[in-house]
């Protein structure tokens, strides 16, 4: 039994990101918990009328939210997929976390954004948030993401960590559950070579890969480009549709998540980023 957060404001993109998961889910028995935090952001408010909107807003949230869940219950054509409302008020990270204990979370999923017509961020502060205070796997899912299996998953890497099982395993279970080829890629500019380091990581890596499933991968090397561009040039080139990142790994997490914007990197719009924690 695989126990899912899905974090939800009821937006469009976090309701797709709930979709999404069901259907690369679908093979597995599944726990969904759906997950709306609640703020109380109007202290201008007196006391009493601050009370009374906390109540009704507490009710109508509360509302949508069985409401959704109910929704997803009844659409739900798998058997062994099951649905249950949280419903929080407080700060986000730290009711996160709460509740990774207390349902004993195996993976988060939210919902981001993707080009809205501003420089606006790949991702969003609270899945930003998550991905670097929270240390559990977590699936991105931007809101035009076609609701299918990947077939194609891309890991780039620099080979500058090494990859412990904690790392590889989750990567194994992703791959056999969606029945897609891995493309591990690796970006080098002009002249450069691999360290000792990092040729050590890769032949293991290599090593782990042919023994574990040695039909369904391939190691690729892009020269000449910076990683942002290599990697971009790589999605589109090989129709990616789903993107594996190692939040230990913060060169890639920083470049690719969090010093990029929209308009700068494309293929985030359709293609979700699992990111995967030791």
């Amino acid at each position: 039994m695989k126990n899912i957060l899905v974090p939800t404001d009821f937006s469009e993109n976090s309701i797709q990101a709930l979709k999404y998961a069901q259907v690369l889910l679908s093979g597995m028995e599944c726990n969904f918990y759906v997950l709306y935090v609640g703020t109380l952001l109007d202290t201008k408010a007196d006391a009493e009328s601050l009370q009374e909107k906390t109540d009704e807003t507490r009710k109508n949230t509360k509302r949508r939210l069985n409401d959704l869940v109910r929704a997803e219950r009844k659409k739900s054509t798998k058997a062994n997929h099951f649905f249950f409302a949280l419903h929080e008020y407080g700060f986000f990270i730290p009711i996160i976390k709460k509740h990774l204990e207390e349902q004993d979370i195996h993976l988060i999923v939210m919902g981001t954004k993707g080009v809205s017509g501003v420089r606006e961020k790949v991702v969003g502060s609270n899945a930003g948030d998550v991905i670097t205070k929270v240390q559990c796997n977590t699936l991105v899912v931007p809101q035009h993401v076609d609701l299918s299996k990947p077939r194609e998953i891309a890991f780039p890497t620099d080979f500058n960590i090494f990859y412990s099982l904690k790392i590889l395993l989750p990567m194994v279970e992703m791959v056999q559950c969606s029945n897609a080829q891995l493309r591990i890629m690796n970006a080098l500019k002009y002249g450069d070579t691999l360290s000792e380091e990092q040729q050590k990581n890769k032949e293991y890596l290599m090593d782990f890969m042919e023994e574990t499933f040695p039909k369904v991968h391939s190691f690729h090397t892009i020269t000449n480009q910076k990683v942002k561009s290599a990697i971009q040039c790589f999605a589109e080139s090989r129709e990616v549709d789903m993107m594996i990142m190692v939040a230990k790994n913060l060169n890639f997490i920083q470049q690719i998540l969090f010093d990029s914007i929209v308009e700068q990197i494309s293929f985030h719009t359709k293609i979700p980023f699992y990111v995967i924690h030791e």
